[in-house]
C-alpha cells in the first residue's frame, strides 16, 4: 500500500452522526493501492472475491478474520476486524459492506482497505499478516476543546497507555475503561490492535498510535488515532456497548 499519514479531523460530529442515521453506516475512510492493479475477469480478481467470501464468512463468529487465496503473482492476502463489542451480526453486516464498497472505491487496486466504525477491511498482493502496518494512519478529533488541556492530555495518555498494555496480553487485542477526571466527569477509553500482531507488535502499534495523539488531538474532548494494524480512541462520554 502507498505510504499515507492523513490528519483527518471531524469539525461536525453531530451532522456526521445525524447522515449516518439517514444513511446508514459510512465509512471513515478509505485507502486505495497505487502500487499495483489488476484486469478484469482476471485470476486475482477471482481470488480476491474468494478471499472477501472467506473473510465475511469467518470474522462475525470471532471478530476477527485472516486468509490467503492463490499463488505467486495471483496471491492475495486479507483480514478482517470488528471492534471488541461489537455484535456479530453487526459485525457481519459492517464486512459485508465494507466488501462491497472497497469493489467500488478500488475496483482494480491489488491493495486496499476501508475503515468503519464497526469494522476495518484489508487485503493486499503483498504478505502482510503479522506486521505492524506503519504506513496508513488517520486522525479524528472532536471540535470541543477542554478548559485545562495539560492534565487533561496527561490524563487521557495514563488510561491509553494502561489500555494499551491490557490489550496486547488479551486474545482478542482488545481493551476499554474508564478514569475519572472530576467529580461525576470520566474519561473513557478503547485500545484494539489486529489479532495477526504478536503481544510485543501490538504494544508497540498502541504506543505509536498514542504518540501521535499530539499531532490531532491536542487539548481536545475526544480524538481517535486509527490505523491499519490498531486504533486507539478517548472520549468524555461513553462510546461502546457494555
Amino acid at each position: 500500500m502507498s505510504s499515507l499519514h492523513f490528519t483527518f479531523s471531524i469539525y461536525l460530529l453531530t451532522f456526521a452522526l445525524f447522515l449516518q442515521t439517514i444513511f446508514g453506516d459510512i465509512p471513515l475512510y478509505s485507502i486505495c493501492s497505487s502500487s499495483a492493479n489488476f484486469t478484469a475477469n482476471d485470476q486475482y480478481e477471482s481470488n480476491l472475491r474468494k478471499l472477501l467470501g472467506n473473510l465475511n464468512y469467518q470474522t462475525p463468529s470471532l471478530g476477527f478474520g485472516l486468509g490467503s487465496v492463490g499463488w505467486y503473482q495471483y496471491q492475495t492476502y486479507g483480514i478482517a476486524l470488528c471492534r471488541g463489542d461489537v455484535a456479530a451480526a453487526d459485525c457481519k453486516a459492517c464486512v459485508n459492506d465494507a466488501s462491497n464498497e472497497i469493489h467500488k472505491l478500488c475496483p482494480y487496486d491489488k491493495g486496499a482497505i476501508i475503515w468503519y466504525d464497526n469494522c476495518l477491511l484489508k487485503y493486499s498482493n503483498k504478505d502482510f499478516l503479522g506486521q505492524i502496518d506503519n504506513e496508513n494512519w488517520f486522525f479524528m478529533s472532536n471540535v470541543q476543546n477542554v478548559s485545562e488541556p495539560t492534565i487533561f492530555n496527561q490524563k487521557t495518555r495514563e488510561l491509553l497507555s494502561q489500555l494499551a498494555k491490557d490489550a496486547s496480553f488479551t486474545t482478542k487485542k482488545y481493551a476499554v475503561g474508564e478514569l475519572e477526571l472530576v467529580k461525576s466527569t470520566k474519561l473513557y477509553g478503547l485500545a484494539q490492535c489486529t489479532w495477526d500482531l504478536s503481544t510485543i507488535e501490538c504494544l508497540q502499534c498502541l504506543d505509536d498510535a498514542i504518540g501521535q495523539l499530539p499531532s490531532c488531538c491536542d487539548g481536545k474532548e475526544g480524538g481517535r488515532v486509527i490505523g491499519g494494524s490498531c486504533n486507539i480512541r478517548y472520549e468524555i462520554y461513553p462510546f461502546v456497548s457494555a
